[in-house]
């Protein structure tokens, strides 16, 4: 819904956007748009390296193409993004719909890969949306003040939250959710709400964290997190992604250009097919809800407390 109306008021105002979806217009919020502009919608049927490939030529064009595909479905154009919109740098927005977990739709639906798979392309920018402002903010950022690909990545469901209302977006940075001394918790997107409660568990515990919310997953906001992590000396990051490949080994791949060594843990999902359940479900069995991700840590920084969570 958010995806679908901000997407339409964009348009109304820069008749260079258009919309192009693989047999998906429902799903991705975009029926409103397909009405109000039939002559900028293109719904290319199940053929997702099309979609991409046509909204390269769109771009090579002076249009603004918005690519929305759910994220299982977007690993099928890996070749195309690489070398019609990345090597290229066209301007070219991909909306990445289901990022994360999606629950009860199966394993084979599940959006764990995306930044993995993006964020070794070249010219390639990469958001995500930790609520349903940064999803507005975010694409009125992406096209109105970029001019490169850009992949925005959002979660299924209904938006909530205040995480990203009052602060804009600018480009390459990363914003202090939460002052602290003890770690550092830097989080992909989504994840900020579950990484602010468990710093709240945390807190009653004796530790205090400092939680990050890095919006921008490429490029990295450095001065930021590195900062931050001298200060505390330990960093945990948090991601709804597969933790192969994804923000925690960008994070770590940062650090190791540095000449200190801080005590690292990434937390995202393992290296094995992600079963079918409800997102509540997988969190837990996963231990990545609140009160799983904060024993996490208390056991990963070793501080023991007589209050426990």
């Amino acid at each position: 819904i958010v995806f679908g109306k901000e997407i339409v008021a964009l348009a109304k105002k820069d008749r260079r956007i258009a919309a192009i979806t693989a047999a998906m217009p429902l799903g991705t919020g975009l029926s409103e748009f397909s009405k109000e502009f039939p002559d900028r919608f293109f719904d290319v049927g199940i053929a997702e390296q099309h979609a991409v490939t046509f909204a390269a030529g769109m771009a090579k064009n002076g249009m603004k193409p918005v690519v929305a595909i759910y994220s299982s479905f977007l690993q099928r154009a890996y070749d195309q993004i690489m070398h019609d919109i990345a090597l290229q740098n066209l301007h070219v927005v991909l909306a990445i719909d289901r990022a994360g977990i999606v629950g009860e739709d199966g394993e084979t639906h599940q959006g764990l890969y995306d930044i993995s798979f993006l964020r070794s392309m070249p010219n390639m920018t990469i958001m995500a949306t930790a609520d349903h402002y940064e999803l507005r903010n975010m694409m009125r950022y992406a096209l109105t003040n970029m001019d490169g690909p850009a992949a925005i990545r959002f979660t299924r469901g209904r938006g909530t939250g205040r995480i990203g209302k009052d602060v804009p977006i600018e480009y390459g940075k990363g914003v202090l959710l939460r002052k602290g001394n003890d770690v550092t918790i830097l989080v992909a997107g989504d994840m900020a709400g579950a990484a602010l409660k468990a710093a709240e568990y945390l807190e009653a515990a004796g530790c205090m964290a400092e939680v990050i919310n890095a919006r921008f997953l490429k490029p990295l906001d450095e001065r930021l997190i590195i900062d931050s992590i001298r200060k505390t000396g330990l960093v945990v990051t948090l991601e709804n992604n597969s933790a192969s490949g994804g923000f925690g080994s960008a994070v770590l791949e940062l650090l190791s250009q540095y000449d200190f060594n801080p005590r690292s843990l990434v937390l995202g999902f393992p290296d094995e097919p992600i079963p079918h359940g409800t997102r509540a479900e997988l969190f837990e069995k996963y231990k990545l809800n609140p009160r799983a991700i904060a024993r996490r840590i208390l056991d990963f920084i070793n501080i023991y407390k007589i209050k426990t969570i």
